[in-house]
């Protein structure tokens, strides 16, 4: 179990990343979903144990992340939004190097825990290729397969979609999905699908302050039969806006369609729309903005 409580960061510059941050993590995997500058890296920083909080607390079962960082790191796996790899090294070079330096010297023990996740990992077949030559879903799934070595109790993985073609990403959620049969799985994304798709539990985040934390499907029951949808003409956007409470807005072959949350049906023109976890996101969004207008 991971244990967040009080959590604050405020950077030199006056931005302030984190306010009053508390989260109950159980085992499986957990969704961290917010938008880009809501505070999910900081957070994740902090509990990597590469950035310290201005105050707050952290703990993984008996661990005191905040003061036994060593303790953390032998049980944690990292994979962040940005890393670099040695482009003329290959795979199976790499990773046999960063076992050791994990402190698995055995060299039959080594060599069986490579194979194993080489074969966790899908990348058996490019074990002796250079990492330059990877595509981004293979320097992802070989980012995890970095994150796995030691068996890690905590796994943080910090925007490991991104960027991906749908191929690879479904092979990439695959993957973590098995991880978070046995460890403590933080993934933390501004793509909701991501979440919807994978987590058990689930927090948003904007503005540096948690502003639900819930299990999908009953987050996403709370709004189900609020949510009522229409087409509007670009023109009249605005005015919808002021007049009902507007969470979202795509373009549908080049119409405008509002999604709109309220306890009754808001107007003439407006459906009855199947609530989603992208309106629950949207929804608590824009309750924050609403509770603290941008400056």
């Amino acid at each position: 179990m991971l244990r967040i409580e009080h959590l604050s960061k405020t950077y030199p510059n006056g931005t302030r990343a984190l306010h009053d941050v508390s989260l109950t993590i159980p085992p499986g995997m957990f969704g961290l979903l917010g938008p880009n500058g809501a505070g999910k890296s900081t957070l994740m920083r902090i509990l990597a144990t590469l950035q310290e909080p201005d105050s707050g607390r952290a703990s993984l079962g008996d661990i005191n992340m905040l003061e036994d960082k060593r303790a953390v790191r032998r049980t944690l796996g990292y994979l962040p939004q940005e890393f670099g790899l040695y482009p003329k090294v290959t795979a199976e070079d790499l990773l046999d190097h960063l076992a050791i330096l994990k402190g698995i010297t055995n060299t039959t023990e080594r060599r069986e825990l490579t194979n194993a996740l080489f074969a966790q990992t899908n990348l058996e077949a490019a074990r002796d290729k250079q990492l330059g030559s990877f595509s981004g879903g293979m320097r992802q799934r070989f980012g995890i397969a970095i994150a796995l070595l030691g068996k890690p109790g905590l796994i943080i993985v910090d925007e490991p979609t991104a960027g991906l073609d749908p191929a690879e990403r479904v092979r990439f959620l695959n993957l973590l999905a098995e991880l978070g049969e046995s460890s403590v799985v933080i993934l933390s994304t501004h793509i909701v699908d991501d979440v919807s798709e994978l987590c058990s539990r689930m927090a948003i985040i904007d503005r540096g302050e948690i502003k639900l934390e819930a299990e999908p499907l009953a987050a996403i029951g709370d709004v189900q039969g609020r949510i009522w949808r229409r087409v509007v003409p670009r023109s009249e956007l605005a005015e919808f806006q002021r007049a009902h409470l507007v969470i979202s807005t795509k373009l549908l072959a080049g119409r405008t369609v509002i999604r709109v949350l309220a306890d009754a049906p808001p107007g003439e023109g407006f459906e009855p729309a199947e609530a989603s976890l992208e309106d629950v996101y949207f929804a608590a969004l824009h309750r924050a903005a609403v509770a603290t207008p941008a400056e």
